[in-house]
């Protein structure tokens, strides 16, 4: 609400700032209904294999030709996971986007009417530590261990997993289709799960790392 007791400058200002911040909101609730959209489409698509997959090896009792649908299949699965993993980091980048846009603002807010900082939970600091505190994220627990268990908390992080999954259980049917021994094609599955993994986090870490130099901090946090 408008403090029409202010200058009217100010009320101004006000009414084009919340504006603002209202655009960002709902921008950030497409960005949620989107990244959901496409772990429901990546999870139906690999139900649908798995489902398949299961009455093929009822028809043909786990021979070469469940073997040659299976890789094909879970090739497909794959690369659908691959691609909803790279566009789930494009949208959690510009989720951080908006929730900036939104601390600036309320920075703003602050400049405009610094007796109002006592009522903000969220950050008026547009850097790392402003995001975390607006999304709700511990700051301290950021870094080390506290950091690599939240990754595999996020949409990405989990979905990671899942794909790496698809990628060991595809090693392992390329290494079946080659005869290699039961060993062999448990090492195969494993090797291929590590990988994908390895390779996962490494693309998500470089998503993170390639930010917009208009994201640049304006108003960085106040040290302790």
């Amino acid at each position: 609400m408008i403090d029409h007791s202010s200058p009217p400058g100010v009320a101004t200002k006000l009414q084009i700032l919340a504006t603002e911040h209202w655009s960002l909101l709902a921008t950030r609730s497409l960005t949620y209904t989107e990244s959901l959209g496409r772990v429901s489409v990546f999870l139906a698509i690999l139900s649908g294999a798995v489902i398949a997959l299961a009455l093929v090896a009822q028809a043909d009792h786990f021979g070469p030709a469940f073997i040659a649908i299976a890789i094909f299949l879970l090739s497909v699965v794959l690369f659908t996971g691959v691609a909803t993993i790279a566009r789930l980091n494009q949208l959690n980048g510009d989720d951080y986007r908006w929730v900036l846009g939104m601390n600036r603002l309320r920075n703003a807010y602050l400049v405009l009417h610094p007796e109002l900082e006592q009522h903000f939970i969220t950050s008026p600091y547009d850097d790392l530590p402003g995001a975390l505190r607006t999304l709700g994220i511990d700051v301290t627990a950021a870094h080390g261990l506290g950091s690599a268990l939240h990754v595999f908390q996020t949409l990405p992080g989990m979905l990671s997993v899942i794909v790496a999954a698809v990628a060991g259980a595809l090693g392992a049917l390329v290494a079946l289709a080659f005869a290699v021994a039961p060993l062999g094609v448990v090492v195969a599955g494993g090797a291929a799960f590590i990988v994908a993994v390895a390779l996962m986090g490494l693309f998500g870490r470089r998503s993170v790392r390639r930010l917009d130099p208009s994201l640049d901090p304006q108003f960085p946090s106040p040290k302790a």
